[in-house]
Order: structure tokens, then sequence, then C-alpha cells
């Protein structure tokens, strides 16, 4: 269970952890996963975007407390979506990879609605990062995250319970593990275009290098 303690200890760590990713680095790993084991959803299931019958399926290890994760949302993910996810050239899925109990919760929060609200909700939150991640003494920023998720629609009460949700947490945290130890992601975001990984906020021009010879563009 999320407490207003473990998330007030893990502000700090969210922040040194994302001053230790590589910015915008497109680091190409020599090995690619296995398909079939990396398409299996998690507990909770993937929510996809795009045609199944895509040529290119990107999937998308990520923290929401992660600054490298959020400027790729800002700036990368809105024209990736435009040009190649609406278009029905890319299937994308965002995965959880919590970096911390903060990014946690607000996986669960992102979750609670089911699939419809999971990417308005993220997209929110990796909007507004700043505003609840980075927060400083003396504001609380699991006070400052129910202030954001308000936006969306969330009573106190609504918060809380999505907090105490034993099964989300559990399964969130299996999408980590199972990232960690079987696809060996060790940093954020870490993507999976048609099986190869790629660590680093990749720009649209890099992923653009990737998916072109791949559709034929």
């Amino acid at each position: 269970m999320i407490t207003r303690r473990d998330a007030l200890k893990t502000t700090g760590l969210a922040l040194g952890a994302a001053l230790l990713m590589p910015r915008l680095v497109a680091d190409t790993l020599a090995q690619s996963a296995d398909t079939a084991a990396l398409l299996q959803p998690g507990p909770l299931g993937d929510v996809w975007l795009g045609p199944a019958d895509a040529k290119v399926t990107i999937i998308e290890y990520a923290s929401l407390t992660c600054s490298h994760c959020a400027h790729f949302h800002k700036e990368t993910y809105p024209v990736l979506k435009e040009r190649y996810i609406d278009t029905g050239k890319v299937r994308f899925t965002l995965r959880e990879f919590p970096l911390d109990p903060l990014s946690t919760a607000a996986f669960m929060l992102s979750r609670c609605d089911g699939n419809e609200k999971y990417y308005p909700i993220s997209d929110l939150l990796f909007d507004q990062q700043q505003n609840w991640a980075f927060v400083r003494k003396p504001q609380s920023p699991v006070d400052a995250l129910e202030q954001i998720v308000r936006q969306a629609g969330f009573s106190k009460e609504k918060f809380e319970t999505c907090l105490k949700d034993q099964k989300t947490y559990g399964a969130i945290n299996a999408v980590k593990t199972r990232g960690l130890e079987t696809f060996k992601v060790e940093s954020t975001p870490t993507f999976f275009i048609n099986g190869t990984k790629y660590s680093g906020a990749l720009s649209i021009e890099e992923l653009e290098k990737i998916i072109k010879p791949i559709i034929g563009a």
C-alpha cells in the first residue's frame, strides 16, 4: 500500500533518477526480445493505440516521475500519434515501469478508471509532472498529485480508494519486474520497436529513421 510518508520520501529519489537518465540517447542494444513473450500483456492488460495489423509495434516502458519520459510525451509522442498511430501505421502501448513509489501511485491513479482513462490521465500527469513529482516542502507530493487528478474528476474519496487497491499495486509492480528480469529494461524510457530495444527519449527524427524503412516510406 502506498502511504503519504512513502511518497514524501521518494520525491528526492525521483529527481535523482531523472538526473541520471541519459538525455535523448538512442542506444540500440544488440539483442532483440522474443516477440511472442514481449507481446504478452501484464495482469491489467495493455492499452493499445493503433490497429493490430500495423507494420510497426512500439512498446514503451516509462515512469511517470521520469523527466525524460515526460519530455518524450510532450515533444515526440504527439507527432508520432498524428503521423503514424492515427494513420494506422504504428501500434503503440505504454507499460508501467515506476522508478519509485510516487510513480507507482500515479500509475495506480491512471488505471483507476479503466482503459478509456489510462492515456488521458497519464498524459495529464506527464504534462504537469513538475507540479507534483518535484514539489518542494512544505508541500506534499501526494497532496499535489491529488490536486492534479481532481482535473480528471477524482474526489478525495476516490483518490484514496485507488491508492489502497492492492490488486492494481501488485499488477503494476509485476509489469515492472517482468520488464526488468525478462526484457532487461534498465532505464526509462525504454522502447521495443518490433522487438528491438532502444533506450532514451527518442526524438521524432530518431524514431522515423527506424519506422520509415519498415513501413516503406
